[in-house]
């Protein structure tokens, strides 16, 4: 009776939700903590999405770990990358010395792996599912739940204020919610991009991500950026999340930022929990967030009444705040900035995906509209009307801030943090006996069966799996990304081919499992989408029911030969077909869909609408068609092919399409 009213009158008087701000380097951090962060989140040198950042080593982390401990505030560390199958026992090294030597009070993971290693090495925090786990439906959340440790979602950034209080609604009360509330878009949803990979194995899942989406590309006659988003700045509407008991953390984006953004937006957004109401501390927030140096802001789909484009390409997307353009002659190019610039400021000349950008550090005290010479030489110089934008700024009154904690800070006595003998347990071998099963997979129901063939077809809300003959050789695919709108029809679409008698299905998220009735004899594979690429994120879902997996798709060769030794369940793979470079939930508008467009340089793609989502699909397919031998003689036992239809006019070009067969996934 006790708990019950104790969980009760915590529903009526919800905690405020802490203000969890990033950092990428150490002064970051110290901004944080003198900003009055309630939490920081960082990373290390490894497994972190976020590798462009600086990071931190585990002696460094530990020290500063202990500052923020010593004023109270929390310390979660992101391990929040896709993990290959050579990678397990270095992962378990790694979480074993941040139990001894950091102790931080959360760890941030997406692979499943992470679980399991976690709670081998002991780690008594908490764990947080990452926005890269894609966990997108509020029944998703009853899943989740069963995950040892993992206390808190963090949902995705798509989210409206109507699906938050859906999801709040849904959660578990072993379970809290986090949600952005500051910082970049990715135009591609969290975990389902494999953009930057395609370009050469630079994965966004493995936090190497080198932003195609914020280059220009030509469609047509029009040039612009039609991929690239601008901030997410929830602002004043906030205060609508401090009605959401379940909400417990507001996120800022920014681990590769500098202090003076940090500083400023967890001031703001401090501002705004505690003093929702009042209109200086509502004005003296706003100003903050201007002087942080970030895009031009939007609410994105916050206001589902209102919904914003986050995509605008009339609106100058480069990070860092417009300062000012370049003017004058050839021999001596000069700005004069819109405000003043003040010594130890950064500036960017250009845009980040300029290959011929260039930063400067500013010396002096620059007056507003005073004149500023840019010292470059007749080589580097830009164009007149070329942006500059200011990108960090370090002034006197922020290191004052900062200091006391950095004094305290080289008391602390260094750490060193000694080798790791830790061994990952890893899967014993596992004998299967699975067929070798060839699957075409489409989007439309086949007008009649093949007489041997498999089939996968991509099941929807408005899909009528009853009208197709009963048979064991179709396999049903759910959407790598399901919103709450679509929660109730899939699960009906589920429900009604379960109870035709279906029985093979292929899942896209492994949280997809709370669409299916309890049953018996069904076959369940994990999907590609769910980014599977070693044996204990396996096992994991082996334990969550699942019967075989079809392994993510941006491995190597190595990874391949490897991935089948300790499996603890059947693999498949996806051999050919139509992958897309991104799944979103906006477009630009003045994007043509079904229409080609071009790369910097000379790749195509289209955008195309699928159910409630765009996909981008490049115009070659991948093809490993030509390793089919070997794969099978290595113990894979499944083999996709993805067919897409084609726009009108569009012919898929002859390509190797080994992706990253050959130079392997970084």
């Amino acid at each position: 009776m006790t708990s019950e009213k104790t969980a009760l009158d915590t529903k009526k008087s919800p905690k405020k939700p802490e203000i969890l701000s990033p950092a990428g380097n150490q002064e970051s951090f110290l901004a944080a903590l003198a900003a009055g962060a309630d939490a920081v989140y960082c990373g290390l040198k490894d497994f972190n999405a976020r590798m462009a950042a600086d990071n931190f080593t585990i002696g460094e982390m530990a020290r500063l770990t202990r500052l923020a401990h010593e004023h109270g505030k929390r310390v979660y560390v992101a391990l929040n990358t896709l993990i290959k199958p050579d990678e397990l026992a270095d992962a378990g090294k790694l979480a074993d010395q941040l139990c001894r030597h950091v102790r931080p009070d959360a760890l941030i993971i997406q692979d499943p792996a992470m679980v399991a290693i976690a709670g081998q090495a002991g780690f008594k925090g908490e764990l947080h599912l990452s926005t890269m786990a894609n966990v997108s439906f509020p029944a998703a959340l009853d899943v989740v739940r069963a995950l040892p440790s993992v206390s808190r979602v963090v949902l995705p950034r798509e989210f409206s204020i109507d699906e938050i209080k859906a999801a709040a609604e849904n959660c578990p009360d072993e379970l809290s919610l986090e949600v952005f509330v500051h910082g970049a878009l990715c135009y591609g949803v969290s975990g389902r991009c494999y953009w930057s990979s395609f370009l050469g194995g630079k994965s966004g899942l493995r936090g190497s991500c080198v932003q195609p989406c914020r280059r220009i590309y030509n469609q047509g006659k029009n040039r612009s950026r039609f991929f690239s988003c601008q901030d997410l700045w929830l602002d004043v509407l906030t205060k609508l999340l401090l009605e959401v008991p379940a909400v417990s953390g507001l996120k800022i984006e920014g681990r590769k930022k500098g202090p003076h953004y940090v500083y400023y937006t967890t001031a703001a957004y401090k501002m705004l929990r505690d003093h929702p109401g009042d209109s200086a501390a509502r004005k003296t927030a706003l100003s903050f967030l201007d002087q942080a140096l970030g895009r031009k802001p939007t609410h994105y789909r916050f206001l589902p009444q209102r919904p914003w484009n986050p995509v605008d390409i009339d609106t100058q997307t480069g990070s860092g705040m417009l300062i000012g353009k370049v003017q004058g002659p050839k021999t001596k190019p000069y700005m004069d900035p819109r405000d003043a610039l003040l010594p130890g400021d950064l500036l960017r000349i250009g845009y980040e995906d300029q290959s011929w950008h260039r930063t400067l550090r500013i010396a002096r005290h620059v007056p507003k509209k005073g004149r500023f010479y840019l010292n470059l030489t007749e080589k580097e110089r830009p164009a007149n009307d070329t942006p500059v934008f200011l990108i960090d700024r370090r002034e006197p009154e922020l290191t004052a801030e900062i200091k006391p904690f950095a004094d305290r800070l080289e008391t602390l006595p260094e750490i060193g943090a000694s080798p790791s003998r830790f061994q990952t347990r890893l899967p014993a071998k596992t004998l299967h006996r699975h067929p070798v099963v060839e699957m075409g997979l489409q989007r439309e129901l086949p007008e009649e069966m093949p007489a041997s063939a498999n089939t996968g077809i991509w099941l929807s809300p408005e899909m009528k799996p009853g009208k197709l003959p009963l048979t064991n050789r179709i396999w049903w695919w759910l959407p790598p990304v399901v919103w709450p709108d679509a929660e109730a029809g899939l699960r009906a679409a589920v429900t009604a081919a379960v109870d035709k008698g279906f029985k093979q299905f292929v899942l896209n998220s492994p949280w997809q499992m709370a669409l299916f009735p309890p049953k018996k004899g069904l076959r369940i594979w994990a999907g590609p989408f769910c980014n599977i690429a070693n044996a204990l994120a396996m096992e994991t879902l082996a334990s969550m029911g699942f019967s075989g997996v079809i392994v993510s798709p941006e491995l190597g060769k190595n990874d391949y030969t490897h991935l089948p030794a300790r499996a603890p369940l059947p693999l498949g793979i996806v051999i050919y077909g139509n992958w897309p470079l991104c799944i979103s939930r906006v477009k630009a508008e003045s994007m043509a869909e079904q229409s080609l467009f071009k790369s910097p340089r000379g790749e195509h793609a289209w955008v195309a609408r699928m159910d409630d989502n765009y996909w981008v699909f490049p115009d070659w397919a991948v093809d490993l068609t030509g390793h089919g031998q070997t794969l099978e003689n290595l113990g894979y036992r499944v083999f996709v092919h993805m067919h897409e239809p084609l726009p009108a006019g569009v012919h898929l070009k002859k390509r190797p399409g080994k992706w990253n067969w050959d130079h392997g996934l970084k």
